[in-house]
């Protein structure tokens, strides 16, 4: 059987789900948008890359195709690999969702342990869960065994001091300021220790 020649540095790997031929990318486009994305100007960019502006915009225009040392030194200054260059955006679709939640009015979830205030209530199918809660809870033996879901968890104390538990850990203790991240399918719990009940902040994945 021949030997099948090496893909070009130029190719798009072809999608391994569903084995469709790769898009055609548009690579001065690509570059614009890449150079847009940091707030650069085309002598900006063609610094941070070290290229001439006359030779940066010449590719972004579609009139020069760049040599393989120009790829290189297009993907160290934006600071992205070379297949990165080459590769467009998973989803040309913007959402442009926006949620604006004042002081008080998120959408409230009270349990036994915690009073929580759900952010962004109004937006549906988030990557993130966004809540306030207020941490009644004064003892570990208050909760009904360990608390845990799907997803990774950011937790930030915005008042108050808490102590935080969690399966696999010694409990530790958090104040204002203070913050931790963990995966969420690690059994996890928190209790208020300072006089006041203590506010936090938690993020939830989603995905």
């Amino acid at each position: 059987m021949p030997e099948l020649p090496e893909p070009s540095i130029l190719s798009i790997e072809r999608d391994r789900r569903t084995q469709e031929p790769p898009a055609q990318l548009d690579l001065g486009a690509r570059l614009r948008a890449l150079r847009k994305e940091r707030g650069w100007t085309l002598a900006q960019a063609a610094e941070a890359v070290g290229l001439a502006r006359s030779t940066l915009s010449k590719i972004e225009n579609g009139q020069m195709s760049p040599t393989f040392e120009a790829v290189r030194k297009l993907a160290s200054g934006l600071g992205i690999s070379v297949p990165q260059l080459f590769t467009p955006p998973k989803s040309g679709k913007m959402l442009a969702r926006r949620s604006i939640t004042r002081a008080g009015e998120g959408r409230a979830h009270i349990t036994a342990t915690y009073e929580h205030e759900i952010i962004a209530a109004d937006i549906t199918h988030k990557r993130m869960l966004p809540y306030r809660a207020l941490v009644r809870a004064r003892a570990f033996e208050e909760f009904d065994g360990w608390v845990r879901h799907d997803g990774e968890e950011l937790l930030y104390v915005l008042s108050g001091e808490v102590e935080f538990f969690s399966e696999f850990y010694e409990p530790v203790k958090l104040s204002a300021g203070d913050s931790a991240y963990y995966d969420a399918t690690m059994g996890h719990n928190m209790i208020s220790t300072s006089a006041e009940d203590a506010l936090v902040l938690w993020v939830t994945s989603q995905d």
